[in-house]
């Protein structure tokens, strides 16, 4: 059984995919936002596109797919049309008791997520999880580079006074997988399908992770 590391001291969650269960949601959102600029596909294909992205990094995509520049003023219609749509998200099954467990061994706990502090306000209080992490949540919005980049992970972790190694990671993308790998930190990838990426532990459900201590 998967656990975390004796001297894991900070236990960061990536947000969307791993706390609040809003992938399909907020890219179906987005499948409609690129839609309208020319760029046609379904909710599905969106997630696989972009899972784990950064918005920069989605209209790049959508430039080269168009083969001009384009106006960024269609990200500000998309995100507020995002949380619009997100306010009746739910939780990841069994992540709140994994929460629970984390705390309950004396651990910390910290959110890292790509996206703006304003959507993760809706979601994370949608999912009822917001009150575990107050003053504990992370944007990619707040560092320079975003993930695959460590900086947003090591942001995190040094905000919490803890260092890299010392931290585990819970992740749910391979771009969230490869921060976390960066910054030296262990990663756990939630994955129901039960993919496997080097340098992760898979687990295929949160209750599969064992916590000493708890």
């Amino acid at each position: 059984m998967p656990q975390l590391a004796a001297q894991t001291r900070l236990v960061i969650f990536d947000c969307d995919g791993v706390l609040v269960d809003s992938e399909l949601i907020a890219n179906a959102v987005m499948a409609e936002a690129l839609s309208v600029q020319g760029w046609s596909m379904s909710a599905e294909e969106s997630v696989a596109r972009f899972k784990g992205g950064h918005m920069h990094q989605v209209h790049d995509a959508l430039e080269a797919h168009l083969g001009r520049t384009a106006s960024r003023d269609w990200i500000t219609d998309f995100d507020q049309a995002c949380l619009d749509t997100l306010t009746q998200v739910k939780a990841i099954d069994g992540i709140l008791d994994l929460v629970k467990r984390v705390q309950s061994a004396g651990l910390g706990i910290c959110v890292a997520s790509q996206g703006p502090h304003e959507k993760m306000a809706v979601t994370l209080k949608a999912a009822g999880l917001a009150h575990k992490f107050t003053d504990r949540i992370f944007s990619s919005r707040d560092v320079a580079r975003p993930k695959p980049a460590p900086n947003l992970f090591l942001h995190a972790a040094q905000s919490c006074g803890v260092a890299p190694e010392d931290c585990a990671v819970i992740e749910d993308s391979v771009t969230g997988v490869a921060a976390a790998r960066a910054a030296g930190m262990t990663v756990f990838y939630l994955n129901a399908e039960g993919e496997s990426l080097e340098g992760a532990t898979t687990i295929l459900h949160p209750s599969e992770l064992n916590v000493l201590g708890a």
